[in-house]
């Protein structure tokens, strides 16, 4: 019995771990693809910008 208690933590431990390592992977790279869109729509302002778009 103290044998399926060590491997129910031991499992236990190892998913709770591992769902802080994906969740905090998952919103790095969100942040960066968030940066990365950002860069792209002010790119594209500035560019409109620059070259006299007319904004009606």
């Amino acid at each position: 019995m103290n044998t399926v208690l060590l491997i129910k933590n031991i499992y236990r431990d190892a998913f709770e771990s591992l769902g802080h390592f994906i969740t905090k992977n998952f919103f790095k790279g969100f942040a960066w693809f968030s940066f990365g869109m950002f860069s792209v729509v002010l790119y594209a302002f500035i560019f409109r910008v620059m070259t006299g778009f007319p904004f009606q």
